[in-house]
């Protein structure tokens, strides 16, 4: 909302603009809290985090939706799950060029998750 135009014959505003400039500047919260969001802490952290690409170290853009995210969980030597995980995101780029599966390959071979031996 911006300051209304007043015709010059009025020296002050009409009492209704007066009452909505002060709801506008009532209901606006301050500029160091505005954009910010807290965590279960109370800490104030950042609204987002761009990925990068776990093979080419790019960074995916927020709006790129053929991005994806794996999590390949840990296995103890019974096959049950333990927990914990590895995240990897691949970009757009790397699945359109058809390079994934084998950039995932790669990933998972420096992970130590996966071997070539027969």
């Amino acid at each position: 909302l911006g300051i209304p135009i007043l015709p010059r014959s009025l020296k002050e505003p009409p009492l209704w603009i007066k009452r909505s400039l002060q709801c506008d500047l009532q209901q606006t919260p301050p500029t160091s809290t505005r954009n910010k969001m807290q965590n279960d802490e109370g800490k104030y952290v950042d609204l987002y985090l761009p990925r990068k690409c776990s093979a080419t170290n790019r960074l995916i853009p927020a709006k790129e939706h053929a991005a994806v995210q794996l999590n390949v969980g840990q296995v103890d030597e019974n096959g049950v799950y333990t927990g914990d995980f590895y995240t990897f995101a691949l970009a757009g780029f790397i699945r359109n060029r058809g390079e994934s599966d084998a950039c995932l390959n790669r990933l998972l071979y420096e992970k130590s998750l996966l071997t070539f031996s027969k």
